[in-house]
């Protein structure tokens, strides 16, 4: 059975999506996915393996543009490197080294990196959350867990956050809540005392709901057609428009 802690607060456990949350990117994904597939492709064929680069990295980008509508609905992550090698293996190269999957993704994902920027006010709302008393943490649905710990550490995020999970890392995707509960697992703090801030609906705010959670919906960079849906059905017990109100709110949830 498990030990909870006590404290006179009500919230004691702030956890943080990544994406359009605490960074946003200022460029166009459609090209820059496809962009990535060709460098990736490119850095095959330097590594020594027979491909027709062009057409490789079609399929490839065919194979990441049909997972990211199965994982909509399944909640499962099997990873960019999980894709990776399974078209490899179509090609005969099988049980490839991990230095060399872990080269080509990183040159991959360096297409789009350099495009995620810092929202401006992250910095001083997740520092005013710390001298608070918060313990924060962040978790994000992404294929591939070292483009976030990249992300992170760009943008010195990483001193904020006790704990840091990744959906390519433990499995599931947001909304299951099996990826909340594990953060609050680390802290051994009930459902109710913790608030999930995020921007998308159908992961975040319907995740946080499913776990027991308060969810904090913020807009500033929510207007998505998967959004769009689900603003009828998902409803978030607050909204904010940046994370400069996200303290004030928390105020206000500890005096209510």
């Amino acid at each position: 059975m498990a030990v909870f802690r006590t404290n006179e607060r009500k919230i004691e456990v702030v956890l943080f999506d990544l994406g359009n949350t605490l960074l946003y990117f200022d460029a166009s994904w459609p090209e820059l996915i496809e962009q990535s597939s060709h460098e990736l492709a490119r850095s095959l064929e330097e590594l020594g393996y027979t491909l027709e680069s062009a057409r490789f990295a079609e399929k490839f980008l065919q194979r990441l543009q049909d997972y990211y509508l199965e994982r909509e609905t399944e909640f499962i992550e099997h990873t960019t490197a999980f894709l990776l090698k399974s078209l490899l293996a179509e090609y005969g190269y099988r049980n490839i080294p991990e230095k060399h999957v872990r080269s080509v993704l990183a040159r991959m994902y360096a297409i789009t990196q350099v495009h995620w920027r810092l929202e401006e006010d992250a910095h001083p709302t997740l520092e005013s959350l710390k001298r608070a008393g918060y313990r924060l943490g962040l978790i994000s649905n992404a294929a591939d867990e070292s483009d976030v710990q990249t992300l992170v550490d760009r943008n010195n995020l990483r001193r904020y956050f006790d704990v840091l999970l990744v959906s390519a890392a433990v499995g599931v995707r947001k909304p299951h809540p099996r990826i909340f509960q594990m953060a609050l697992d680390h802290w051994r703090v009930r459902p109710e005392q913790a608030v999930m801030v995020g921007d998308t609906l159908g992961a975040d705010i319907l995740g946080a709901k499913l776990a027991g959670m308060i969810s904090v919906w913020i807009t500033r960079r929510a207007q998505s057609p998967g959004n769009r849906d689900h603003e009828d059905t998902i409803q978030p017990d607050e909204v904010i428009p940046s994370l400069a109100e996200l303290p004030p709110l928390l105020a206000r949830l500890q005096e209510a």
